[in-house]
């Protein structure tokens, strides 16, 4: 583990220069991971886990459109693809994937197969950090351990297949058998992470549901929308309003910053967009900064949490989510998208 100076600040972090792959397998070769949820991360970890050459096996429900996708990734029935309850049984590593929600309603069968000496893998810290409210206790007597990629786990498929690497934060919450940093970093290396950086299963969720809301999602939809809704207003068509507000920074921009950070991408472009994004950064921080203050403090507090509990448990939950995403996929925003996606030259 390096220690590395991030703006001043000393972290630990593990590269797979350090713990390379080899070692990784052979930690781990005498387990069974078991993948419980085929959903967001699910077909990614695992996949990029059975391409590393570890043990993997998936538990799904037999009844649900994601037991037909395993079957379709290459997972075979009575092989290494089981009902939930058989894969409990027969992991030594339990990866419980499943949405927030879905850990909730499955822990009951999850806890009984959790013997001493397993270990039980998180990729978010919600049911934990939360657990007076999803109920989720661990037995003392098995390592509770997460690694949360930073990004989708089809991100995390993509970015493997190309050779590259997605990061990762990594918490111990209970190391049970003395074994647990080195599963949780074995099992870190083994998914596909660039490299591993520490933390805690509350800051991982802190972090997480501040994000999610935030820049990762929400702040970025509302800020598209606001700047789509001026230029559509003052006269502009569709296609520029789309292009100018989303296009160019997802397309042009953004690849720029990840390279090389901010200040790269502002030195590539026209000395007058520099001297405007200079001038306006600022006023923009300080305008959202008040609504970031109140997130963290609803995160830190609970209730976004809660929020996700009550309505996610709901039995109709999927339909009124579908409700909410068609609402947005048919704003004239995305539907401007649609079009402008589609005439990109890779699409020609």
């Amino acid at each position: 583990m390096a220690k590395i100076n991030f703006g001043g600040t000393e972290e630990n972090v593990v590269t797979r220069e350090e713990f390379p792959l080899a070692k990784a397998q052979e930690l781990l070769k005498n387990d069974t991971i078991a993948i419980i949820g085929y959903g967001v991360q699910g077909p990614g970890q695992s996949l990029n886990l059975r391409d590393n050459g570890f043990n993997v096996i998936i538990g799904q429900r037999k009844s649900s459109k994601t037991w037909d996708k395993a079957i379709a990734d290459g997972w075979v029935p009575g092989k290494n693809l089981f009902e939930i309850e058989e894969a409990c049984q027969r992991g030594t590593i339990l990866q419980f994937l499943l949405s927030d929600a879905g850990q909730i309603a499955l822990w009951p069968t999850v806890k009984k197969h959790l013997t001493p000496g397993k270990a039980l893998y998180f990729s978010h810290g919600f049911g934990i950090t939360y657990k007076e409210r999803t109920g989720i206790i661990p037995p003392a007597d098995v390592d509770v351990i997460l690694i949360a990629p930073k990004g989708s786990g089809t991100s995390l498929r993509r970015m493997f297949l190309q050779g590259r690497g997605l990061n990762s934060s990594y918490a111990i919450f209970q190391d049970a058998t003395g074994k647990a940093w080195d599963r949780v970093v074995a099992l870190g290396i083994g998914v596909g992470s660039g490299y591993l950086f520490e933390t805690t299963f509350k800051k991982e969720v802190y972090s997480d549901l501040t994000g999610e809301r935030g820049t990762l999602m929400g702040a970025i939809q509302g800020i598209f929308a606001a700047q789509y809704e001026v230029l559509r207003k003052n006269g502009h068509s569709p296609s520029e309003a789309f292009n100018e507000t989303v296009e160019e920074l997802t397309q042009s921009l953004m690849p720029l910053v990840a390279e090389n950070g901010m200040d790269w991408m502002y030195a590539n472009c026209s000395t007058t967009a520099q001297r405007g994004a200079l001038d306006w950064w600022k006023k923009f921080r300080d305008a959202s900064l008040p609504v970031f203050t109140e997130l963290y403090k609803e995160v830190a507090a609970g209730n976004e949490a809660q929020r996700s509990i009550d309505s996610n448990s709901k039995d109709d939950y999927r339909v009124k989510l579908e409700e909410e995403l068609k609402e947005l996929r048919e704003s004239e925003m995305w539907r401007a998208g649609a079009a402008v996606r589609k005439l990109r030259p890779e699409n020609n």
